[in-house]
């Protein structure tokens, strides 16, 4: 799966022309621009249709409020045409992102400015900001066990049922496999949580609209990083914008469905850009430059940062194996360098776990309850559909059944696979085969690929590094690819509608109704399949500067 650097360094930078200035592509032209304008308002009206439908299909709480609600209440009655409309708005939204990337893809001559992509992004998250959370009920555990922790209570020791009480209103919300298990979460995320619950007590809606403005705190690092990763990387800003900022798995998931890994990857980006802000351009052969002013500062910063992320969900620690990478390829490259580095990083990492372990009074019992989340297997798991292959083959063969063995197994194997991939990928990086940044999102997605509780979320960890220096079309397609599928594999209650399976076809097929019916509204001014080639910019030499700075 991974190609050269020397392959990336080619492919990733930009094309220019001679009648375009040093800024970029140029902008798109009227015609384009209607078109643009056009797609999304098609991504708009299907955020507006998810918010609709997520009164009535959404993850919503056990009391829901908007039953005492005129007009409103008549969606919380109408389940089957609620989850129509809400699946309707997924398909149309997904649609919108892949017709805008038309006009995000690299060598075009002409594109969609930054600044439209930013504001397309804005206009898309708005209505799902204000919603019922959608496509799992993980915000309620969150609020559970924000308030385990503003009680003065352990909540790495209790479940929500044993601190709150299986009558309380937060632990009612909490799905029934979690309400008596320990959370997995980072101290500095349930310390915001605790002052959160502080604020709504056992107001439902309030603590999720809370919980709500720490994701988008997240998202919002995650598009500020964006752009000025994509540029040290080669990549045009617009591009990485459209694949990791406007990506429906990051709407869907992240915003409507209020997951704290918008905190945590929002703040692993946000530290690899202040962690390289000063690091000088080189590339293998160079000579090593003199420290530059601030360096060690920003490197310091940057893996605070990255080491903060890792507070929230572990998964960040991962970034800082491949960012010392690259400060050791910035000095000489030699092992040394590599384990000074290292030595380094680790010091941070180290000091500011204590000091937030310290600080919030939580200390370090989350490390114990991090296999948590594999008590959940998700059928989109490979290793999950592999355990349950071979279960049913012991079953047919009259061999007993060994389901929870195998799988117990297969996750164990998964993880070791994965920490020899990560090992292998942090060499070639190392050596000058592999972009480091490349090589993140690749352990990422091998890491979140091969758990056993996979959920489509999981893999923004490895898109949005990705979405930063994909330069090269094998990886930007295939992350284009599986967010657009996995946007769609699950429904937006995070289950089989309630055991209530039988109005699933009935909902899909008007969707599909409703979205092609606005497809061949939309035609004319978006041709939904290209007759003519999208105007490209000839290649150019590929300019060592462009190589990340490392």
């Amino acid at each position: 799966m991974a190609v050269s650097e020397r392959e990336q360094q080619v492919a990733s930078p930009e094309p220019t022309l001679p009648w375009l200035d040093d800024d970029g592509p140029a902008p798109l032209n009227d015609v384009e621009a209607h078109a643009l304008r056009t797609v999304r308002r098609l991504g708009i009206f299907g955020a507006l249709f998810l918010a609709i439908g997520s009164l009535g299909a959404g993850a919503v709480p056990v009391i829901n409020p908007a039953y005492n609600i005129p007009v409103l209440s008549l969606f919380t009655r109408l389940t089957t045409v609620s989850l129509g409309i809400a699946v309707a708005g997924m398909l149309l939204m997904v649609i919108a992102w892949l017709l805008y990337g038309r006009y995000a893809r690299p060598a075009r001559v002409r594109m969609a400015t930054q600044a439209q992509t930013i504001r397309t992004a804005v206009m898309w998250l708005t209505p799902l900001a204000f919603i019922p959370p959608l496509f799992s009920r993980d915000v309620y555990s969150y609020l559970a066990q924000s308030e385990i922790v503003h009680r003065g209570l352990d909540p790495y020791a209790l479940g929500p049922a044993q601190a709150l009480g299986i009558g309380d209103p937060l632990t009612m919300g909490v799905s029934n496999v979690w309400r008596e298990t320990p959370a997995p979460y980072g101290p500095l995320f349930l310390e915001l949580g605790s002052w959160m619950s502080g604020i709504s007590g056992n107001a439902i809606v309030l603590g999720v609209m809370l919980q709500r403005a720490i994701a988008l705190v997240g998202v919002a690092l995650i598009i500020w990083s964006l752009p000025r990763l994509a540029k040290r990387f080669g990549v045009e800003p617009t591009t990485a914008l459209w694949l990791g900022g406007l990506n429906p798995l990051l709407i869907f998931h992240l915003v409507a469905g209020v997951h704290n890994e918008a905190l945590g990857i929002g703040l692993m980006m946000a530290g690899l850009e202040l962690g390289l802000r000063r690091l000088p351009i080189r590339v293998k052969g160079d000579s090593t430059p003199p420290l530059a002013p601030g360096e060690l500062r920003y490197i310091a910063l940057g893996a605070a940062v990255m080491t903060l992320g890792a507070t929230v969900k572990i998964n960040a620690a991962l970034a800082l194996g491949f960012f010392g990478v690259m400060i050791a390829r910035r000095w000489h490259g030699r092992f040394r360098d590599l384990a000074w580095a290292a030595a380094g990083l680790t010091v941070i990492f180290v000091t500011v776990m204590i000091a937030v372990a310290v600080t919030t009074g939580l200390g370090f019992g989350w490390i114990g309850a991090l296999g948590t989340p594999g008590m959940a297997r998700t059928l989109i798991s490979p290793a999950t559909l592999l355990g349950y292959l071979t279960g049913g083959i012991g079953i047919a063969f009259d061999l007993g059944v060994h389901t929870h063995a195998v799988m117990s197994i297969l996750s164990l194997l998964g993880l070791a696979i994965a920490a020899v991939i990560t090992l292998h990928l942090l060499w070639r990086s190392f050596h000058w085969r592999l972009r480091p940044i490349i090589g993140l999102g690749v352990a990422m997605a091998v890491v979140m690929g091969l758990h056993v509780a996979l959920h489509p979320w999981w893999m923004l960890w490895a898109v949005i590094p990705l979405a930063a220096a994909a330069g090269t079309s094998r990886f930007r397609v295939a992350a284009t690819i599986g967010s657009a599928v996995l946007a769609v594999v699950i429904t937006p209650t995070g289950s089989p509608f309630d055991g209530r399976s039988f109005v699933l076809p009935q909902a899909y097929l008007a969707a599909l109704a409703v979205t092609v019916l606005a497809l061949l509204v939309v035609r004319r001014t978006v041709p939904l399949f290209a007759r003519t080639p999208i105007p490209a910019a000839p290649d150019r030499a590929v300019s060592s500067t462009l190589d990340s700075r490392e």
